[in-house]
């Protein structure tokens, strides 16, 4: 008997690439706002190229921290390799939009502004989907909520900050950051599980991500519900046990 959902958050419960494009697109007007599409297309194509460079970068594949996330964080996070992320992070920013700006043939000179621009446009952006609340608030009435996420504890948190309404459905919150291993690996999920006292056999979990949620799940043999976003065909050795469209879709399954 199921009586516990996990949740993944970022494109799940949160609209987080929504925030990013619409952050990204503001900050290009903003600097560049006869080149906002050629900026855009750059930045987005030379962020993900500069943030391989960083020694940063591996612990960043551990944790589960995107370059988009490495652009407006400032990880003052004190455990793991946080401390020399933290002490880089302003470097691989400006480093990004000077790439992006001399790709599209503007002045690096810009960088310091763009950099700055978009951490802030991208706090004043928080998106959730449409029926995010509406579905906790069902789930919450028969099943214990969880919420496993990869990231920096001190990023993630200043997402529950800008949408705090999500905080007061989940009985724990499982961040990577706090634990030393990202999804899919399974240290996220059995923290998650010893917080709440449940049986890999009493929980589903719920995420739009096929390699991290859904293989991390499954390791555990915790019955899996796949957010298809984009009508992504699965590889072969990854097979959740359900697949929907939205996450309004998730509540027959439930039972509700």
């Amino acid at each position: 008997m199921k009586t516990t959902v996990l949740f993944d958050l970022d494109d799940t419960l949160l609209w987080d690439a929504k925030s990013v494009e619409v952050a990204l697109k503001k900050t290009c007007t903003l600097v560049a706002p006869n080149h906002t599409d050629a900026l855009y297309k750059a930045i987005r194509n030379e962020a993900p190229k500069v943030y391989q460079t960083y020694s940063f970068y591996e612990f960043t594949q551990q944790i589960g921290i995107n370059p988009f996330e490495g652009l407006w964080g400032s990880f003052p996070d004190e455990q793991f390799h946080f401390p020399s992320m933290g002490e880089q992070i302003r470097e691989y920013q400006l480093q990004a939009w000077e790439h992006a700006l001399i790709a599209t043939e503007l002045s690096p000179e810009l960088a310091p502004k763009a950099a700055s621009a978009f951490i802030e446009i991208r706090k004043a952006h928080p998106y959730l989907y449409e029926e995010t609340l509406d579905v906790l608030e069902k789930v919450s009435q028969r099943y214990t909520i969880g919420i496993v996420t990869n990231g920096a504890p001190s990023l993630q948190n200043i997402k529950f900050d800008l949408s705090p309404e999500l905080i007061s459905f989940a009985k724990t919150i499982v961040i990577s950051g706090e634990v030393g291993m990202g999804k899919p690996d399974a240290l996220p999920f059995q923290e998650a599980l010893r917080r709440l006292s449940a049986e890999p056999n009493e929980v589903c979990m719920v995420g739009d991500n096929l390699s991290t949620d859904i293989r991390g799940a499954e390791q555990l043999q915790i019955d899996t519900i796949w957010i298809n976003h984009h009508e992504k065909v699965p590889p072969e050795d990854i097979h959740p046990t359900y697949e929907v469209k939205r996450l309004q879709d998730v509540l027959p399954i439930l039972g509700l």
